[in-house]
């Protein structure tokens, strides 16, 4: 049973190494980020079978999904806030009200 589940990670670490390789540089942030639903299924499932652990091992590994899906999960929004906060408006200053310009003649009118 240990053994299937081994060889079942390995094999998938083979692939999600294999598929995000292939993505460019410049994309992987932003499809990363986006993809904050896929890690919170990841977090469930280590939840899941952190529940059918039986003993010590079983119990550290889930330890360690849970672990290493939480942090994915914070940080895939850590990663979508940081993009979103550089696509925000600057506030530009107020222009001042037509009531405090000066006239021509120097003075304030209000």
């Amino acid at each position: 049973m240990l053994l299937t589940d081994f060889i079942i990670f390995v094999l998938s670490l083979w692939v999600g190494f294999e598929v995000i390789s292939k993505v460019p540089a410049t994309l992987h942030t932003p499809l990363m980020s986006a993809a904050n639903s896929i890690h919170g299924v990841v977090l469930a499932g280590a939840i899941v079978i952190a529940a059918t652990a039986h003993n010590v091992v079983g119990y550290i590994l889930a330890f360690v999904a849970v672990t290493f899906a939480a942090m994915n999960v914070v940080g895939g929004y850590v990663v979508t806030g940081r993009m979103l906060k550089m696509f925000r408006r600057r506030v530009a200053p107020a222009a001042p009200a037509a009531s405090d310009r000066p006239s021509p003649n120097g003075k304030v009118t209000a």
